[in-house]
């Protein structure tokens, strides 16, 4: 009973959390990437970003600490919120916190019912713009100022983000950091995983719908056959009332008109 009443304070928090921390997410986004795109912009917006950034944070490190204490199986909840935790005792991190938007897309895809070929291209297509603004946003702040790096400005870090994702890589643009270069390698990563479910997905739906096509013909000529074969046991029935009425019919009296000669 005790799990039951926790795992539905769990589902009430979460519910009743979900709209604030969308828009927490969102927020925390701006404050990102303000200072990065306007890095001439004045201190005092520099430092409000920054104060943002470290409320959002404290806003979902208490988030993570209240959906620790209701859930009902704490080392399962930690097993299966590994990226929530790394950004919670690793503030360094926070630029994860922009996939937040990508599970804030997921949870709207299953509320909204929607069918798995549509909640999960949902997701892939809310996880590529995640991965896309987080990877030009990080890479043109490694790479802008360092020495011999050819990403200065923001299109540049969003064409590479979306080659270095797409697997091209022109070579046009290179990040020369080391930072840079791991964000390189996780957007290929990335990339790769998240070609593979888009191809995954689309052979899904036409085997779905080679399927259903099939099924619904083989229904189609059951039906037939069903039908085929009642037309038929009714036409034997038919035959054989016919011969059973010829049978039973009286022969004509020999007096009578139908049995005289003609003349």
């Amino acid at each position: 009973m005790g799990r039951m009443r926790g795992a539905e304070a769990e589902q009430h928090w979460e519910h009743r959390t979900q709209r604030p921390l969308l828009w927490l997410a969102v927020l925390f986004a701006l404050a990102y990437a303000v200072p990065i795109v306007s890095p001439d912009a004045d201190p005092w917006l520099h430092k409000a970003c920054q104060i943002v950034e470290w409320v959002v944070w404290a806003a979902f490190a208490l988030d993570y600490a209240v959906r620790l204490w209701l859930t009902p199986d704490r080392w399962h909840f930690v097993r299966s919120q590994p990226l929530s935790l790394l950004a919670v005792l690793l503030p360094m991190v926070q630029p994860l916190r922009l996939l937040r938007l990508v599970s804030a897309l997921l949870l709207v895809g299953q509320r909204a019912r929607m069918a798995v070929q549509v909640r999960l291209t949902t997701y892939v297509g809310g996880s590529v713009v995640g991965l896309l603004m987080f990877g030009s946003l990080a890479v043109l702040k490694a790479e802008r100022d360092a020495p011999g790096s050819s990403i200065k400005t923001l299109g540049d870090a969003v064409w590479w983000s979306f080659t270095t994702m797409t697997t091209v890589g022109y070579g046009d643009l290179a990040p020369t950091t080391g930072l840079g270069r791991a964000l390189a390698v996780g957007l290929m990563l990335s990339g790769i995983a998240l070609l593979g479910v888009v191809t995954a997905n689309i052979a899904a739906w036409f085997i779905s719908r080679f399927e259903h096509d099939d099924a619904e013909g083989r229904r189609q000529t059951a039906a037939i056959e069903a039908l085929t074969s009642e037309v038929q046991a009714l036409r034997e029935q038919v035959d054989r009332l016919s011969g059973a009425d010829t049978q039973a019919a009286p022969a004509p009296a020999s007096g009578s008109p139908l049995s005289a000669p003609r003349s």
